[in-house]
């Protein structure tokens, strides 16, 4: 049994996992190691040293979550207190959380931070996976099947976005659309949500309208328009940024040699990582990350789609889903496909919360994908036998006849 088990596990996504991540330690160390001196006034490999740690114990949970069962996540005893501590915890921030920026959305403790709305992503797929799950035998009776999920997420949203964090409460947004989208329920009731939404955004962006409207949100409109005409202010990160970019040519400047890193671009190692990949390491650099990225994200929703449980299906695409969707905001806030939000891209960006919680996920994926191999090849092996053994019966019942 313990054997089949292992036998089960995905080691393609496992990896690729591996092998993304330790890259993406590599470059936060070449990334932060100028501004860790110049601007942090600590050791050069003081991120590095950080991520390291981070990596290792994201490794032990990832590992334990891997062998955890997914279908215990779907019990009531899980999903309440998980619901109640998302809750507790954003709603905690007014009182203790610590102001970074311009957003009060970290728990300081001690050298480190912690940021509950990276794991609330988690708790948003789980829940809504859940619910969705053992309601699909009247998911189309909007007020009974579709409606009262969406109390949870509304408070999340609001949450959230009120810390301000409203690129992390879009995002929530999307990754929930997407369960909602494949589970199951009609076109119809997805079309009276979407009015209903449309209907409770207006109210909320007009009560919200000093926060989403802030000087910062509307210079970083201004940078995503032209950088370079507020280049000596709301610009200069995506004009560095661009910079940056464009002079990584297809080969790079090489590991370690970005000039942009040194004070020019403040973020280097965490929401622009990926403009010092690019100066680095060049298109050769840039593909291997989107590649990765990419694998990940299709190999989820490939799991998703092969599993059989309602549960594990619409939790398989809505993690593929997150990974996916934050990737595509990172990747296009720095190349200024969209407006900057300040969003880590997944697994390559510095970061504690955003790295343990990514862990988490993936470890419930690909705990999904060993249930999804063990049926496949329990079935298969079972259709294989079966009909030896009934040719076998047949021809003791026949010389017993005679």
């Amino acid at each position: 049994m313990f054997k089949k088990i292992l036998k089960s596990y995905d080691y393609s996504l496992i990896i690729v996992l591996t092998m993304l991540v330790i890259f993406g330690l590599i470059m936060v160390y070449s990334a932060s190691m100028v501004s860790a001196v110049q601007r942090y006034e600590v050791e050069s490999d003081y991120f590095f040293q950080k991520q390291k740690l981070n990596l290792i114990i994201s490794g032990l949970v990832f590992i334990v979550t891997a062998w955890i069962p997914y279908k215990m996540l779907q019990s009531n005893k899980i999903l309440v207190p998980m619901v109640f501590l998302s809750l507790f915890g954003l709603g905690s921030l007014f009182v203790f959380g610590h102001v970074a920026g311009n957003a009060q959305s970290w728990f300081k403790i001690g050298a480190s931070s912690l940021q509950p709305s990276e794991f609330v992503k988690l708790c948003v797929i789980i829940y809504l996976s859940a619910v969705y799950a053992k309601k699909q035998s009247y998911i189309n009776e909007f007020n009974k099947g579709v409606v009262p999920p969406l109390a949870y997420l509304v408070l999340v949203v609001v949450f959230v976005a009120v810390q301000p964090d409203v690129g992390t409460a879009a995002i929530i947004c999307l990754i929930a659309a997407t369960v909602v989208f494949s589970s199951g329920m009609s076109f119809r009731n997805i079309g009276k949500l979407t009015g209903i939404g449309l209907l409770f955004a207006i109210p909320c962006l007009l009560i919200m309208k000093g926060i989403l409207f802030s000087d910062v949100r509307i210079g970083r409109f201004l940078a995503f328009q032209d950088p370079f005409q507020h280049e000596q202010g709301v610009g200069w990160q995506l004009a560095n940024s661009y910079m940056a970019v464009g002079s990584g040519g297809l080969k790079g400047l090489g590991l370690g040699q970005s000039i942009q890193k040194l004070g020019y671009l403040p973020e280097s190692h965490t929401d622009f990582i990926m403009a010092v990949i690019a100066e680095e390491l060049g298109i050769f650099g840039v593909g291997f990350v989107i590649v990765c990225l990419g694998y990940i994200v299709l190999r989820g929703i490939f799991i998703g789609i092969k599993c059989k449980d309602p549960f594990g299906s619409l939790l398989a695409i809505g993690i593929s889903s997150m990974v996916g969707i934050q990737s595509f905001i990172n990747l296009g806030g720095i190349s200024g496909v969209i407006p900057l939000t300040g969003v880590p891209l997944p697994f390559v960006s510095y970061g504690g919360s955003s790295l343990l919680q990514l862990s988490i996920a993936m470890g419930i994926l690909l705990n999904i994908s060993m249930f999804v191999n063990y049926e496949q090849n329990y079935k298969q092996k079972n259709e294989r036998t079966k009909p030896e053994t009934t040719k076998k019966m047949n021809g003791q019942a026949f010389l017993f006849r005679k």
